[in-house]
């Protein structure tokens, strides 16, 4: 019984001590000794009931304090709870204080909590960041269309990260400049020639004004000849007048068809009322009888001129009819 006695003490020491290290990081502590980190014992253990890894501010500590930098611990652990990344902010104290570029611990956190990688910015500060630009397509003033790339180098604006524009931005405004000097342009030949102008009219606009970065050339790099936009501008207008010229001749064909159809039925119309005319002629005729207006000798003068003219009209058609057939064998 004596056996499992002792198991279970041994047992209950070791579980004691391994809480007891966890509570106590002595290893931390010993690190910040022998690297003259002002942290005590106590601290470290306050970091652990703080939910605060005592690792991360003891290296951000120990590298800060190897720099040179005087960081406080509580400044340290505020970041970290205020969910910033603490060694980030440290390697860009760092980086800065070595390239002489002015950043203080408080500008550092706030661009950090920002969303910016600080340490990132910081490094760009140094080594220039070249951008790329998408294809531009812009048409100069002779309607030929150019495409264009660009190379954009930048620089990180340390005091406009914080609410400044980003890299998209950037981007979108020199865009916007070489559509607008292209399309100034008296002809492609011209931008062709001189692709600085289109470098020099987009510096000039001043296109990193309220960005987080310094604008330090734009370099063209590549510009190839597109469509004629101008000459098909102008067909699709051909194209678009002639489907008008046409509908308008339609409608002037339909309005005379119209009128014609009108005109015939008028005719008809008349040549009804003629017919009519002349079936009353006898009753007329017959009335005159009658009444005594028109005697029989009368009637027998009309028939002779109408037998008459009947002869002269038959007389006549052979010499018309041979006429006709002359002229259409000359």
């Amino acid at each position: 019984m004596a056996i499992p006695g002792v198991i279970l003490v041994v047992v209950v020491c070791i579980v004691a001590l391994i809480v007891f290290l966890w509570l106590v990081p002595l290893n931390l502590w010993f690190q910040c000794v022998l690297n003259g980190v002002k942290i005590s014992l106590v601290q470290l253990i306050f970091m652990r009931w703080r939910k605060v890894p005592p690792t991360i501010i003891v290296n951000a500590m120990i590298n800060s304090k190897k720099a040179g930098l005087d960081l406080s611990s509580d400044l340290l652990e505020a970041h970290y709870l205020a969910g910033g990344h603490v060694q980030r902010v440290v390697n860009a104290l760092i980086s800065a204080d070595k390239a002489n570029i002015n950043l203080d611990f408080k500008s550092a956190t706030a661009i950090d909590l920002a969303g910016r990688d600080v340490f990132e910015a910081v490094q760009m500060s140094v080594n220039p960041k070249v951008l790329d630009t998408p294809s531009v397509a812009a048409v100069a003033s002779n309607g030929i269309q150019l495409i264009v790339k660009a190379r954009v180098t930048v620089r990180a604006n340390i005091r406009q990260l914080v609410g400044g524009a980003g890299e998209e931005t950037i981007l979108a405004r020199v865009g916007e400049g070489i559509v607008t000097s292209i399309g100034s342009a008296a002809s492609h030949a011209y931008v062709l020639e001189n692709p600085d102008s289109i470098s020099k009219l987009v510096l000039s606009k001043g296109l990193d004004t309220g960005t987080a970065f310094e604008i330090l050339s734009i370099d063209i790099a590549d510009i190839d000849v597109g469509k004629n936009i101008g000459a098909q501008l102008q067909m699709d207008q051909a194209e678009a007048d002639k489907n008008i010229a046409q509908a308008k001749a339609e409608e002037r064909r339909a309005m005379a068809i119209a009128v014609e159809q009108e005109m015939k039925a008028k005719a008809q119309e008349a040549r009804a009322k003629v017919i009519e005319a002349e079936a009353e002629v006898p009753l007329a005729m017959a009335e005159a009888f009658r009444n005594g207006n028109l005697g029989i000798m009368d009637y027998y003068k009309m028939k002779n001129i109408m037998a008459d003219t009947d002869m002269r009209e038959s007389i006549s058609k052979p010499a018309n009819v041979k006429n006709d057939n002359t002229a259409i064998k000359k």
